[in-house]
């Protein structure tokens, strides 16, 4: 056993490169309580599988919920801005008006619709992520940045907790709390994203059930901040969960809230209709500490690209979805939060 658990800790810091090995991988660190970092991709091409010393050595760093593999650096002034380059709205509508299209086929009920925005930006990838304060984030070498409110899944004990989220709206829009909580687009779409990841739980967890539905939490975003309607779904792990983690991760994937319902004919429109792959952006990254995970969706997603930058965001569209609302949600999620 001893020999096995330096075998692991050797090769951790490989790629993952397939389905199997990511699986199989992922199953054996679990398994053997040995901690892991792990990101994957939209498309599930491109896995990765690292201890947490390796990633580090990678430059890939990351902070969830407070566990990281970084020393925690002193703040600088940080008075960066990320402001869109040029309006993107007719290139988006063109995206939204083939979305309809399918919507009114009866070819789904529900698709997530998202965009990459050239944005302006003078700072450095590094510092953003250092200065960013949000629950979760990743610096992925010099090629993105994520800072993510959402949790994917975080496993304590034999408990499995999702929390989707869905419904953004700016506090500078008057009655903003009751016009996000009292809309009937965003309700139904809200309790659509619910209903699959409940789904998609059932399959490993039982006794799977929704803790809070539709709670607001509050994001501050200079000059204002932004309300984020989110809700709590919890189910129970057989004892012998970690045997299959790497199973769990990837059968859950991509997470329902964005990607959409029916999710496998939904994600043959999202790749019909959006500009290019999404790679890293609307994957998921997380943690395993030898006892418990948590994970994140790569949302809040601002990427690299040489010299360029590129803010990555969107929103679900339902056949009751306005464009314009749609195109605008996409832009209030441009933003670094701070405290």
């Amino acid at each position: 056993m001893e020999a096995f658990f330096v075998y692991l800790c050797r090769n951790i810091s490989k790629p993952i490169m397939s389905v199997t090995s990511f699986i199989g991988k992922v199953n054996q660190l679990a398994l053997a309580g040995t901690p892991f970092f792990f990101i994957i991709d939209f498309e599930k091409k491109k896995p990765l599988v690292y201890s947490f010393e390796d990633a580090a050595k990678e430059n890939i760093l990351f902070d969830i919920r407070g566990l990281r593999n970084y020393s925690k650096q002193k703040l600088n002034n940080f008075a960066h801005q990320i402001m869109p380059i040029q309006n993107s709205e007719d290139r988006y509508k063109t995206a939204f008006d083939m979305v309809q299209e399918h919507l009114n086929r009866g070819d789904s009920y529900l698709v997530n619709l998202t965009f990459p925005t050239e944005v302006s930006f003078d700072g450095n990838l590094k510092d953003l992520f250092h200065n960013a304060q949000s629950q979760y984030k990743v610096l992925f070498k010099d090629q993105f940045v994520s800072y993510s409110p959402e949790c994917f899944v975080k496993i304590k004990g034999n408990t499995i907790y999702s929390y989707p989220m869905k419904g953004t709206i700016s506090t500078a829009i008057p009655n903003a709390e009751q016009h996000v909580l009292g809309n009937p687009k965003e309700i139904a779409e809200h309790a659509t994203i619910v209903d699959l990841i409940r789904n998609d739980l059932s399959f490993y967890a039982s006794e799977v059930r929704v803790n809070r539905f539709r709670y607001l939490e509050q994001i501050n975003v200079n000059p204002e901040s932004l309300l984020q309607v989110s809700s709590e779904i919890e189910g129970t792990l057989k004892n012998d969960w970690k045997v299959n983690l790497g199973n769990l991760l990837w059968d859950m994937l991509p997470a329902g809230s964005i990607s959409g319902a029916p999710k496998p004919k939904t994600l043959e429109i999202i790749r019909s209709v959006e500009a290019d792959s999404r790679g890293y952006y609307t994957g998921v990254y997380g943690y395993f500490d030898g006892q418990n995970l948590d994970s994140a969706v790569a949302i809040r997603f601002l990427e690299k690209q040489e010299n360029n930058f590129f803010y990555r965001s969107g929103g679900g569209v339902t056949s009751q979805s306005i464009c314009s609302e749609e195109h605008q949600e996409l832009l209030d999620k441009i933003y670094v939060p701070t405290f």
